[in-house]
């Protein structure tokens, strides 16, 4: 299987660092130490989804100086600084500030001399400081770098949460995607996104998601536009999920190789993720519904440790094995029915 209609979207090469602070400002509970409100700083770019504690570059070894990278001072350089003085750590300081760093962060509340912070002045860099403990604020920042430089794509589908089985229905344009879509919503599962999708791999994870036109709107052929949670109410959607399957649609053709058995996974690659795929011929009267919502259950069995297809191939070899060592056995179907003759 593969998507036919595919669009890349071009990756972010960079954010500012005013952008960087408008967004987590608040979350973080950024306070401005030096260099914020000028527009030479706050234009700076951070390009890397890393960031640096500059431990030995505040001892004097600024080789290895990993400078494009977010600066994080937590209790280890304050405290290092703390040691050896201001005058000695100065020099340090001011070797730092030769390079372009895009903003310096204190952690925990630290704090820096009057002297350190006007050499971040007069070198443009930002500094800003919050309450929050190292490990914490480095993982929320690094979250939120990833997702804005993170690789997306559009793909042509409907995404919906069967089960919280994240399921993307694929195939040619016409062939109901949006109507089987529409009647999982009937049956209390939620949609995420109709016609167009957005991919976006974080973690080795892709998330789906719809665009800012598309939410919650759905396109039936001969109906129109239907709003869903106008309709089905904030239960109906959602807006992001985990894509876990793929249901490739197809129309049936009798010279087409069909897995009967379950036992031959197929994945699709997408953006060198690879995602389970179900290929379905429909025919007239298949319930491709009700099919999905299996196809989701059987995932979380899946998932859960449970291989319904391995199970019956495995009760299929020990039956053989049986037979094999007494071949006088008669079986039978059902060796008893419990009473069971209305």
């Amino acid at each position: 299987m593969s998507f036919k209609n595919i669009k890349s979207v071009p990756r972010k090469e960079h954010i500012t660092v005013s952008f960087l602070i408008e967004q987590l400002r608040s979350h973080l509970r950024l306070d401005i130490k030096a260099c914020a409100s000028e527009s030479s700083c706050s234009k700076k770019v951070v390009t890397d989804t890393d960031l640096h504690r500059p431990g030995l570059a505040l001892a004097g070894y600024v080789d290895l100086f990993s400078h494009h990278r977010i600066q994080v001072l937590g209790n280890s350089e304050s405290k290092y600084i703390d040691h050896i003085g201001e005058e000695a750590g100065g020099k340090a300081f001011l070797e730092i500030t030769k390079f372009p760093i895009p903003v310096i962060f204190l952690t925990e509340n630290n704090v820096l001399p009057d002297s350190y912070l006007q050499m971040a002045e007069k070198a443009r860099i930002p500094v800003f400081q919050t309450p929050i403990e190292t490990t914490k604020f480095m993982f929320l920042v690094r979250d939120f770098l990833e997702d804005q430089f993170a690789i997306q794509t559009l793909v042509h589908g409907s995404m919906v949460d069967v089960y919280g089985v994240g399921i993307m229905i694929s195939g040619k344009s016409g062939i109901g995607k949006s109507e089987i879509a529409l009647d999982l919503v009937e049956r209390g599962h939620r949609v995420v996104s109709d016609d167009v999708v957005i991919l976006t791999k974080k973690s080795n994870v892709l998330i789906a998601s719809p665009t800012e036109i598309n939410k919650h709107f759905m396109e039936i052929r001969g109906l129109g536009i239907v709003d869903v949670m106008a309709m089905f109410g904030i239960r109906a959607i959602r807006y992001q999920k985990r894509l876990e399957v793929i249901l490739e649609l197809s129309l049936w053709d009798d010279s087409q190789h069909v897995d009967r058995t379950g036992l031959n996974r197929q994945n699709t690659s997408v953006l060198g993720v690879d995602i389970p795929t179900i290929n379905l011929p429909i025919t007239p009267g298949k319930n491709i519904t009700v099919i999905a919502e299996v196809i989701a259950m059987n995932h979380l069995l899946s998932h859960y440790g449970y291989d319904a297809a391995q199970a019956f191939q495995k009760k299929i070899q020990d039956r053989i094995a049986e037979k094999k060592s007494d071949s006088s056995i008669i079986q039978r179907a059902v060796e008893y029915f419990e009473g069971d003759l209305e």
